[in-house]
């Protein structure tokens, strides 16, 4: 019975620790539960907080400062409307910044109470930990003995450990959370301070460009008065005076004003001077590659820039500087150099000698009247030079010229403005006067390929008459039977003399007549023309002109009226 009885107790002994166990089980369970609904409810909602603030404070401070300081500026100077509308969409998004700080008050103000709560459970877990423990331990030692009490208590303090660590783990995230958040609101007060100073400039740069606007309102209701003034005193003609004034005044203070720059404003200096100068200087530095080196046969080719895109590019170049800009009707010494320098960029003049041994035939006299033919191997030093100019459109692109830029060269160079830029370049406004403009627009070709290989040569010849004839082509003259095309001078002084079109050289010629010279040279003087040339001009008892293959480039001369070695001038009926 004894050993039925001890058995018993054993067997009464198991069930006890069994349900001991089961309890101590359901008490760790019920612990990970609460503890996982502390984290979750901890942790996520600290993780949604802080992006969802940070997502709220980007778009707000973009919103606020982008869109009212960018587009307010930008916009606000289409005019007062536009600025309005810019006013009230900079107080909107400041209405909009404000509601999402309100509301991320809100959040931080919610999140701070998930917090607490979430802490606050973790702390009520760990009381129903300790107090199921000791429920569940003090039901162990009373069923159990001593034995099964210190299991018990041990499994109770391991709990109380981990209750412990995780409500310290919770806090621990909480006050990251909250540093985030402070961090994050710190930051949201930055940008919203940084968000109030561009709207305080852009709504000062809108109420300054109203102001300035009502400005310039102000000042047309005063010219309207003014007009309506001038009409009632002296009707539409002072009326008419006015506006023609006013429309001279903006083409003068455009790049147009280029075409009113011919005359001399009171500095001494206009562009017909200026113009001369810098063709005096390019000859000067043809003639120093001339006398540089030592050489027997010169051989020149290129062309230089024709001067009307010279002043084109001038002109867009310093009216439209938009560091700069600068009226062009006038020019100074400061405005000479901006254009010489505009000029030597657009031309360049290049050189090189280059040696060779050549076969040649030298014929002599036997002395009996009888021309020898011989060959002879020589070796002759050969000089090239070569002139290469840009094009406007290379021109445009060195400067960056915008579409606008390029619009006005396009303008200016039109060809219906040809008579403003002869009259600008070198007085010429009748129509007359069409040869002497194209002429004048070759100043600076050398070498003469242009012209003598239009004429149908293959090499280069004496080439001054045909370059008066090229220019004649050029305004239709000779197909008009005006001026003859003619490769001899003396072809050509026939050819005016046959029709009775004939001047003698001490009278005084107009401009467009042809030139013939006699020069006195080693030869003498013999009746016939050696040179021929075109007259620009006669001004202070000199004839101006523009002439072929002297020095074998196209220059412009000059010689005193009636000078002996002027023979005569074609005089065509235009």
């Amino acid at each position: 019975m004894a050993d039925i009885k001890t058995r018993d107790v054993v067997k009464g002994s198991i069930k006890t620790i069994d349900k001991s166990a089961v309890a101590a089980e359901r008490m760790k369970s019920a612990f990970i539960q609460t503890k996982d609904k502390a984290e979750h409810s901890v942790y996520i909602q600290e993780g949604s907080a802080e992006e969802y603030a940070s997502n709220r404070l980007e778009s707000g401070v973009d919103r606020a400062s982008h869109e009212a300081v960018h587009q307010f500026d930008k916009q606000g100077r289409k005019g007062v409307q536009r600025t309005k509308q810019n006013i009230v969409k900079a107080k909107d998004g400041i209405q909009k910044f404000k509601e999402k700080r309100a509301a991320q008050s809100l959040e931080k103000q919610s999140f701070r109470t998930i917090r607490n709560k979430g802490v606050k459970a973790a702390e009520q877990t760990q009381k129903t930990v300790k107090q199921s423990a000791r429920s569940a331990g003090k039901k162990t030692i009373k069923t159990v003995g001593k034995g099964s009490a210190k299991a018990a208590q041990k499994t109770v303090k391991t709990a109380e450990r981990t209750a412990k660590t995780t409500v310290k783990t919770a806090q621990q995230t909480a006050k990251a959370a909250q540093k985030t958040a402070q961090a994050t609101a710190k930051a949201a007060q930055r940008a919203a301070q940084a968000a109030r100073a561009a709207t305080r400039a852009a709504i000062a740069t809108a109420k300054a460009i109203a102001k300035a606007i009502a400005v310039t309102v102000k000042a047309i209701i005063a010219g309207t008065k003014a007009l309506i003034a001038a009409i009632a005193a002296g009707g539409w003609v002072a009326v008419l005076i006015i506006i023609v004034i006013c429309l001279i005044a903006m083409i003068l203070g455009s790049v147009f004003g280029i075409f009113f720059s011919g005359e001399d404003s009171s500095t001494g200096q206009s562009m017909q001077t200026v113009v001369q100068e810098i063709n005096t200087e390019y000859d000067a530095k043809l003639q120093e590659k001339k006398s540089s080196v030592s050489y027997d046969i010169l051989e020149m080719s290129g062309s230089r820039a024709v001067w009307k895109e010279v002043l084109a590019v001038y002109s867009v170049k310093v009216n439209t500087d938009p560091n700069n800009p600068q009226e062009v009707t006038t020019i100074d010494d400061s405005k000479k150099q901006l254009l010489k320098e505009i000029f030597w960029k657009m031309n360049e003049i290049s050189s090189r000698t280059e040696t060779k041994t050549e076969t040649v035939i030298v014929e002599t006299d036997d002395g009996h009247g009888n021309i020898v033919e011989t060959k002879k191997t020589v070796t002759r030093t050969y000089l090239y030079i070569t002139v290469n100019h840009k094009t406007v459109e290379e021109m445009a692109t060195e400067y960056g010229f915008n579409e606008e830029q390029k619009s006005y060269l396009t303008e200016l160079l039109a060809d219906e403005n040809n008579s403003l830029w002869s009259q600008v370049l070198y007085g010429i406004a009748g129509a007359d006067d069409q040869i002497v403009s194209v002429a004048f627009s070759q100043i600076g070709n050398v070498g003469g390929d242009p012209y003598w290989s239009w004429y149908g040569f293959n090499s280069r010849v004496e080439w001054c008459a045909c370059f008066v004839s090229w220019c004649a082509n050029e305004c239709g003259y000779i197909d008009a039977g005006v001026v003859p095309k003619y490769a001899g001078c003396v072809n050509g002084v026939n050819w005016f003399k046959e029709r009775g079109q004939w001047m003698d050289g001490s009278d005084e010629p107009v401009p467009g007549m042809i030139i013939f010279f006699d020069w006195n040279d080693e030869s003498g003087q013999d009746g016939l023309s050696d040179h021929t040339g075109i007259v620009q001009k006669v001004e202070n008892g000199r004839v101006y002109t523009v002439e072929g293959n002297s020095n074998d480039s196209v220059r412009q001369n000059s010689y005193p009226v009636g000078d002996n070695e002027i023979l005569g001038y074609g005089v065509p009926q235009y």
